[in-house]
């Protein structure tokens, strides 16, 4: 009698594990990956970086720098037609200066810009204040100053379709990757930056003592991805360049000093259950990834100490030190490919590899150029700050202010689970990563009025039935194949 219960009971288990085994597999997680690396990145559009990928790129002594596969898909990049007739009042134009002027990538300008979306008026709206050189909203990289992009492209997955969730910049940005929530915003007095409850502008965290004391202040309430991950006791952290000394400064090539840590750019000090405001140490190496006094806001330098440590928790943002962010003004695309592959390198000779995957994604287009107007799945009306769109969309849990989507963004995933040589088409945006967290890991959705609900999916740039993808070691100075894998 207890034998036949017991078969029974085998068989039907096996039963489950077939139907939800994709869940459940390991008993953690609903993929094969174990380990999130989500490096985010500043302002840059999909064509800044990418709009002419692929074409071969020689040197003016006639050397190969870049030459594409011959199965390499195209993407959705620009045409004769754009680089030669374009709609704007100025041309697409190649870019060879390692640091540039910083574009204009408010909320209502990005709206103007794409002018209901005919992408033609980005001279009139988005172009830098003070641009030295003429037009350089329009300029856009190649494989040669880009080539550590184009070849990582070459040997994992990209996405030509994806965007950021709402119009705007970086604070916008950083908190939708986490919440996908900007509603809900108080500031600590009167800005234009909140409007009708919702944050639409650059406002440093209320929760961090290395903000600015002689600007408002903001708060965010609501949950973030880092509460639902602490529900369910999954490692987890924020880790980012300069955190434990906010006054150091480094400078990218050409650029002014500048200090590495950006208060703004790092979202969970907007939100008083997951900040660190006295940016206090985690107590050991052993705690990196667990509640502590650090409450999972760290300095990189933390990232590689739970890595060395073998200690890397489930899900990190890595957020680099400014001089090497990609954000015009302060960096730059060579500057920024030195920490992309420094990190990358790394990861790839780890342990953990193996069930890893490492996301690249951006906060916002900084105001460049980009032909491909979003689409409309988010409405608002609120006349001092939106431009109305043509088309219908919801007012998604009716919170104005995040008209969206916003600017088409570079996303990338790195990983042995990765295709290869693959461009995605789903369209996606910052809060794919969100959702990607909550599926993998089963924390449920943030509710209340969060892009997670809508957004497209990551699995497509995914073929978790087959890891195999290989490690990808690349120069830092040249973003060429290293000579010999570190």
């Amino acid at each position: 009698m207890k034998e036949g219960f017991m078969r029974r009971f085998v068989l039907i288990s096996l039963g489950l594990w077939l139907v939800w085994g994709r869940v459940f597999a390991d008993g953690t997680t609903a993929t094969p990956i174990q380990h999130l690396v989500v490096i985010f990145q500043e302002n840059i559009s999909f064509d800044h970086y990418f709009g002419t990928y692929p074409k071969t790129i020689k040197d003016s002594n006639g050397h190969v720098i870049f030459r594409p596969k011959k199965d390499t898909p195209s993407v959705n990049g620009f045409t004769t037609d754009l680089l030669n007739h374009n709609p704007n009042s100025a041309q697409p134009f190649l870019l060879t200066d390692q640091v540039t002027c910083d574009q204009d990538h408010n909320y209502t300008a990005e709206q103007k810009a794409y002018d209901g979306g005919k992408a033609d008026e980005f001279v009139e709206y988005t172009e830098g204040k003070g641009c030295t050189v003429p037009y350089e909203v329009m300029g856009y990289y190649d494989g040669r100053t880009v080539t550590a992009f184009w070849n990582y492209a070459q040997n994992f997955a990209m996405s030509d379709n994806s965007y950021n969730t709402v119009y705007g910049p970086s604070t916008p940005g950083c908190i939708n990757l986490i919440s996908g929530q900007t509603g809900g915003a108080q500031a600590s007095a009167s800005s234009p930056k909140v409007v009708q409850g919702t944050d639409i502008g650059d406002l440093d965290p209320y929760f961090d003592d290395a903000s600015k004391k002689d600007e408002p202040h903001l708060t965010m309430t609501g949950k973030n991805v880092g509460d639902l991950l602490n529900d369910k006791r999954i490692t987890w952290g924020w880790f980012q360049g300069g955190f434990r000394d906010p006054s150091q400064t480094h400078a990218c090539d050409s650029a002014k000093l500048s200090k590495d840590y950006t208060p703004h750019h790092e979202p969970f000090q907007y939100y008083a259950s997951t900040s660190n405001p006295k940016h206090l140490p985690p107590t050991g190496f052993s705690m990196i990834g667990k509640s502590d006094q650090a409450n999972h806001q760290y300095d990189l330098t933390d990232f590689w100490s739970a890595l060395d440590s073998k200690n890397l928790p489930a899900v990190s943002f890595l957020k680099a030190p400014a001089y090497q962010d990609g954000h015009a003004g302060h960096s730059g695309p060579v500057c920024e490919q030195e920490f992309l592959v420094e990190t990358i390198n790394r990861l790839e000779k780890s342990p953990d590899w193996k069930d890893m995957a490492i996301v690249i994604s951006y906060d916002d287009s900084d105001g460049w150029y980009d032909h491909q107007a979003p689409p409309l799945v988010n409405n608002s009306n609120i006349p001092s700050v939106d431009v109305p769109q043509p088309g219908k969309a919801p007012f998604l849990g009716g919170i104005q202010g995040r008209m969206g989507y916003g600017p088409r963004l570079p996303l990338m995933v790195i990983s042995s689970f990765a295709k290869v040589n693959y461009v995605d088409h789903t369209v996606t945006d910052q809060t794919s990563v969100l959702k990607f967290i909550e599926d993998n890991w089963n924390l449920g959705r943030i509710g209340d009025g969060s892009f997670d609900a809508m957004a497209g999916s990551l699995e497509g740039m995914f073929d978790f039935d087959n890891a195999g993808a290989q490690p990808l070691f690349l120069d830092a100075q040249t973003g060429q194949p290293a000579a010999q894998a570190p």
